[in-house]
């Protein structure tokens, strides 16, 4: 049948099962989104405040299901607006796809209004960027980019398409996707067979978990690994949820902010298994020092990866899941009562720990933890509140922690909430932001009111940029160079001017029935939390130090 591209830009997305696109329309995607609204009954279009929002938006409905997210713009500023978040979605290995338009053909490369080269902007930061001049070419090309978005380790694809194509006509076959086969050539037996003896031999072993564990859906063969071998397992912020946060094993977060226990045991253990993690330089510190007395297993499906930051001892590449299930047939159980006795002593000595005779981040989300019984989904920006969400909620199942891990996005947060509760409208899902970051998106929660998205705002409003004004502390002799957010900026007033729901905390007592009320609601909602402005986070590893060089605020008294 002749369809113009416009129309086959909706009909590629029907066929790969699209429910939801996130965007903004403008002059070059008109005809795009012309044809969207001939099918509106079908595919829901959520129209955002900002284009960084609806690139949010999409990464949050990618992350919270492991399907591709998809969003929309327009030429010029609409399409570079997309860019923060398809970097987030690289960083992160997240499947999106940003569909753009451009200007015609005839117009590229003449500086023609709203021209931008978003193809040669993104290359950097997506898998694969195409531009489509030939109508022809157009279907095959969104259908390889959902491939490529899936494949191997996902991330972000960014289809352009000029507006002379997307009011062309061709000939348009609906094809059914071939399911996304996972290639398991490279696990090789012998790395396997390695892989299997260091486990055997090791007295000390640790087991990280990282976010490739999430990405596969690998939480049961985890768990399955992790009590056949007895071991403690430790996690990064974008591995949350593959293991359970309140098994016995488990000792807490690792690095910078990790808990003392995780970080002095990784220095200490002879055998580091990890599983779907790149050794950030958050998680390492001092690379050079990293795991020093431990021999490392590395188990990754991107064969970059491996010896990229850190030198391993063995590696296994191929799909975390996959290895799991070969790993998990060949082992035999394991018992490390010793070693298990010296973490839980640790754990002991070194609790997590913060103020309870006032309000502070922690305890609103101890109360979010205990309020939700560990169910929500949390998604933060980043900052302190992001650390004390990871800190102190203790994650049950994957895809319950949605954050920006690899780029740090502030501003990420809300657009993210807004995706994930368009795609898992069961679940109760609340954005921890800073009071900083909430002014860098505050005007998406126009987004979710108009599209009756019911989300929880909790904002940690300690008036300053926490996490730098935590630095600046520790580290520039308290010189508070624009950190300081002492405007009178009202943010219940805000959330009642925008249609939503505004609550205001100022008292330890008054969190838990705030939080009580919002999930009640079924409402957009923001909950003004005020807690103190040189609140930190603690532990803490100094940037560049080694893991058992993390200190807390009682190592900092003692100094003193």
């Amino acid at each position: 049948m002749q369809l113009t591209g416009s129309e086959i830009v909706i009909e590629c997305l029907k066929e790969q099962g699209v429910d939801t696109v996130f965007g903004y329309p403008g002059g070059t995607i008109l005809n795009v989104y012309d044809a969207l609204f001939q099918h509106q009954d079908e595919i829901r279009h959520i129209l955002t405040s900002h284009e960084q929002g609806a690139a949010h938006a999409a990464d949050g409905y990618a992350r919270a299901t492991g399907k591709v997210g998809v969003c929309m713009a327009t030429s010029g500023p609409g399409a570079t607006n997309l860019v923060t978040g398809i970097a987030t979605a690289y960083m992160d290995s997240v499947p999106i796809v940003a569909i753009t338009a451009n200007v015609g053909v005839p117009l590229l490369g003449r500086d023609s209004f709203q021209e931008i080269d978003i193809a040669g902007v993104v290359m950097p930061i997506t898998k694969h960027s195409f531009i489509v001049k030939d109508i022809t070419k157009l279907a095959d090309t969104l259908r390889r980019a959902f491939v490529i978005a899936q494949s191997g380790r996902p991330g972000p694809v960014l289809v352009d398409i000029t507006k002379d194509v997307t009011a062309a006509k061709t000939e348009y076959e609906v094809k059914t996707p071939a399911p996304i086969v996972k290639d398991n050539s490279t696990i090789l037996e012998e790395d396997v067979d390695r892989a299997v003896d260091m486990i055997n031999k090791a007295e000390k072993p640790v087991v990280f978990i990282g976010g490739g564990a999430v990405i596969a859906n690998a939480s049961d063969e985890v768990f399955e690994f992790v009590h056949k071998i007895n071991a403690p397992v430790t996690d990064s912020l974008m591995g949350k949820g593959a293991f359970p946060g309140e098994d016995e094993l488990y000792m807490g977060m690792l690095g910078m902010h990790g808990t003392k226990t995780s970080n002095l045991s990784v220095t200490q253990c002879d055998l580091l298994i990890t599983i779907g993690a790149r050794f950030s330089d958050r998680v390492t510190g001092n690379a050079k020092k990293f795991a020093k007395n431990a021999k490392i297993l590395q188990i990754d499906i991107d064969p970059a990866e491996i010896n990229k930051n850190v030198i391993v001892d063995a590696s296994i590449i191929g799909d975390v899941k996959e290895v799991l299930k070969v790993l998990n047939q060949k082992l035999m159980p394991l018992e490390h009562k010793e070693w298990l006795a010296e973490v839980r002593g640790k754990l002991t000595k070194y609790p997590l720990k913060h103020p309870t005779d006032r309000l502070t981040g922690p305890q609103a989300i101890e109360e979010l933890y205990r309020i939700t019984d560990g169910d929500a989904i949390v998604v933060t920006d980043v900052g302190q509140h992001q650390m004390w969400a990871a800190q102190y909620y203790k994650y049950k199942q994957p895809r319950t922690l949605l954050t920006s891990g690899g780029l740090g996005t502030m501003g990420y947060g809300l657009g993210a909430a807004i995706g994930a509760k368009v795609a898992r409208p069961d679940k109760t899902v609340v954005n921890v932001a800073g009071d900083g970051c909430f002014r860098m998106n505050m005007n998406e929660l126009a987004t979710a009111v108009r599209s009756n998205v019911p989300v929880i705002e909790l904002v940690l409003n300690n008036h300053v940029l926490g996490m730098v004004r935590q630095w600046q502390t520790l580290f520039y002799g308290q010189r508070y160079s624009n950190t300081v957010l002492d405007d009178p900026v009202d943010f219940v007033k805000l959330a009642e001017a925008m249609g939503a729901v505004g609550i205001r905390v100022t008292k330890k007592e008054e969190i838990g029935p705030a939080l009580e009320k919002a999930v009640k609601l079924k409402k957009p909602v923001v909950i003004d939390c005020w807690i103190e402005s040189d609140d930190k986070v603690f532990p803490m590893v100094p940037a560049g130090a080694a893991l058992e060089e993390t200190f807390d605020q009682d190592d900092l008294e003692k100094r003193s």
